[in-house]
């Protein structure tokens, strides 16, 4: 019997086919087998919000007041971040922020400086 390989997104081990397509149940992510070599071998982009590149190490700026979820502060727009690192997940920017300390951020909030 062909072993299917684990899905790419997730790693989990349940996959099924469905025609031409590989489908995830956990995650509900389809790919082909033509593909997959692709997927695995792509790094994901990071872009700004005016769609420029992001590397880790870059500085940017906040183009809008953005709350701080569980205070009082708020991270004024003009506020300049230097040395940011890019991580996987919703907020894709870990900084620390003068006078805040450790934030993650939305890379569509920001613009390279």
């Amino acid at each position: 019997m062909f072993k299917l390989p684990n899905c790419p997104q997730c790693d989990s081990e349940y996959t099924y086919e469905d025609g031409f397509l590989l489908i995830c149940p956990e995650c509900a992510y389809e790919w082909t087998l033509e593909n997959q070599g692709e997927a695995e071998s792509r790094e994901k982009v990071y872009k700004d919000a005016h769609g420029n590149i992001l590397n880790d190490g870059d500085t940017v700026i906040v183009i809008k007041d953005l709350k701080v979820k569980g205070s009082s502060l708020v991270v004024k727009k003009g506020t300049k971040v230097k040395n940011i690192r890019l991580i996987d997940g919703d907020h894709d920017i870990d900084c620390k922020i003068e006078g805040i300390g450790g934030m993650k951020l939305k890379s569509e909030f920001v613009k390279k400086a």
